[in-house]
């Protein structure tokens, strides 16, 4: 994929503006060598893998499951898996749930000095090791405005803090859009998900800011 200048994504981002999410990843696709997209199977999810998946069926689907997933949003994730027969690669922690329950007492609150070693085991080395070995040259997210502040100073099209392009065709779209299409295309949606490693909605992962 071509390496975009701060003008030319500028310019980029202006004009994809004005078309579709579907659209969006067509032409990413066609200009792209390697793709993947990225899920937690958090609420609005499907909508991204719905249309990634409609445009390039075999697209790697890359799932870093902490371990911590409630039960609602394992059970979401194999019937959207199932539902759109998506090409998922799913990536662990090395360390297992119990192992960290030991050493850290359950999960380490925010403001506690642990808290950067859980993020690091739970979700910053398996999405280092699947970025590693899928060695994508284009990165599909549903980043949003509003999600939070970091996420509000990127577009449509963005560079990762590794240089990789990061291509988020909802990046303009609210909530009410996002569930009118999911009920258009007849695709599920679930709220009972907790990430363990932000607490906060709008507190940032570690992977995007």
């Amino acid at each position: 994929m071509k390496k975009y200048s701060e003008q030319e994504l500028k310019v980029l981002n202006q004009q994809l503006k004005g078309i579709t999410p579907a659209e969006i990843v067509q032409w990413v696709v066609s200009n792209a060598g390697k793709p993947v997209v990225t899920t937690n199977f958090r609420p609005y999810e499907a909508a991204i893998l719905h249309v990634c998946s409609k445009i390039d069926p075999a697209i790697k689907v890359i799932w870093c499951d902490t371990g911590y997933n409630t039960p609602q949003t394992y059970k979401h994730a194999k019937a959207v898996i199932d539902r759109l027969q998506l090409n998922v690669k799913l990536y662990t922690p090395k360390q297992t749930a119990a192992y960290r329950d030991a050493l850290f007492g359950g999960i380490p609150d925010v403001n506690s000095t642990q808290h950067e070693e859980f993020t690091k085991q739970v979700k910053l080395e398996p999405f280092q090791r699947a970025m590693k070995q899928q060695q994508p040259d284009v990165w599909f997210t549903n980043l949003r405005k509003g999600q939070t502040s970091f996420r509000d100073s990127i577009d449509i099209l963005s560079y990762s803090k590794d240089g990789l392009l990061k291509v988020s065709p909802f990046y303009h779209w609210s909530d009410e859009k996002l569930d009118a299409y999911l009920e258009e295309h007849d695709l599920p949606n679930e709220f009972k998900y907790f990430d363990p490693t932000k607490v906060l909605a709008n507190r940032e992962c570690g992977l995007h800011a």
